[in-house]
C-alpha cells in the first residue's frame, strides 16, 4: 500500500508539471496583452461579422478623407492652373463624394459615429493650400494629397486583409479603386516628388529593407517567364478561354509588358 501511494505521488507530481508546463503555452493567446487578445477586446458583434477596433478606425479615416479632399478637389477645379490639376481635383470631388455616401451607410448599419469636419491637421492642410499661389499651389496640391492617399492605401489594404466583416470589406474594395485612381491622377500632374515621399517612408521604418544587393554594372541575366503547374485540379484557363470567347477577357488598361 505505501508503495502504491509513492507510485501515485509520483504519477501526480509528473502530471501536475507537465500542467504548469503547458498552460502558459495553451493560454498565451488569450492573456492580456497579446493581439488575438486585443483583437478580440475590441471587437463588436454584427449580424455581418466582428467589427474590430481598425475596422472602426478604417470607417473614420475614409469619411475625414472625404471631409478635407473634397474641398481641396473644388478649389482645384475653380483654380485650374493646368488641365492635369484640375481633373486629379475632379476625380477627388467625385470619388470622395462617392465613397462619402458608401461610408455614412455603412458606418450607420454598424452603429459607428462618424466625424463632420476635417480634423485639425487636415484643416492645415486646407488653409496651407488656400493661402498658395502659381507653382507653390501646384506643388503643395500634388503633394499632400499624394502623401495622403499614399498613407491610407496601406491601411485600406491591412483592412481588405485583414476584416471579418462584409460590410467593412466590401467598402476596402471600393475605397481601394478610388484611392488608385486618385494616386493616379495626382502623379499625373507632374509635381509628385517621389524623393521627399520615399525619405518620410524611410524616416518611419523600423526594420532594414531586405533583397536582392544592388547591381554591380552589370545587368544580371532576365528570368524565364512562369510557367503553369500542369496540374489537373486547375480550373482557370485565361487564355484559352479568352481566344474562344474575347468578352470574357480581363481588360486592365495596361500596355504588355513587352
Amino acid at each position: 500500500m505505501r508503495r502504491i501511494n509513492g507510485t501515485a505521488l509520483i504519477i501526480a507530481a509528473l502530471v501536475a508539471t507537465l500542467g504548469a508546463l503547458a498552460f502558459p503555452i495553451w493560454s498565451y493567446a488569450d492573456r492580456s496583452g497579446t493581439g488575438q487578445a486585443n483583437l478580440n477586446a475590441g471587437s463588436v458583434a454584427t449580424q455581418w461579422g466582428p467589427l474590430s477596433a481598425t475596422d472602426r478606425d478604417f470607417l473614420v479615416k475614409v469619411r475625414l478623407a472625404g471631409l478635407w479632399e473634397i474641398p481641396a478637389g473644388q478649389q482645384a477645379m475653380e483654380r485650374a492652373p493646368t488641365q492635369a490639376i484640375r481633373m486629379a481635383g475632379d476625380h477627388l470631388v467625385v470619388g470622395h463624394t462617392d465613397l462619402d455616401k458608401r461610408v455614412r451607410s455603412v458606418a450607420g448599419r454598424l452603429g459607428v459615429e462618424l466625424p463632420n469636419q476635417p480634423n485639425p491637421q487636415q484643416q492645415g492642410w486646407l488653409q496651407e493650400l488656400s493661402a498658395a499661389s502659381g507653382k507653390d499651389y501646384e506643388r503643395k496640391f500634388a503633394n499632400l494629397l499624394r502623401d495622403s492617399h499614399g498613407k491610407v492605401f496601406a491601411l485600406i489594404a491591412q483592412v481588405r486583409h485583414t476584416t471579418r466583416n462584409t460590410l467593412v470589406r466590401e467598402l476596402a474594395t471600393d475605397a481601394n479603386q478610388t484611392v488608385l485612381d486618385h494616386i493616379t491622377m495626382l502623379e499625373n500632374t507632374g509635381d509628385v516628388d517621389f524623393d521627399a515621399i520615399a525619405n518620410e517612408a524611410a524616416g518611419a521604418a523600423t526594420a532594414s529593407p531586405t533583397g536582392p544587393p544592388p547591381p554591380g554594372g552589370v545587368l544580371p541575366p532576365g528570368p524565364s517567364p512562369a510557367q503553369p503547374s500542369g496540374s489537373p485540379d486547375v480550373t482557370s484557363l485565361p487564355s484559352a478561354e479568352s481566344t474562344a470567347d474575347p468578352g470574357r477577357s480581363i481588360n486592365t488598361d495596361r500596355p504588355d509588358p513587352s
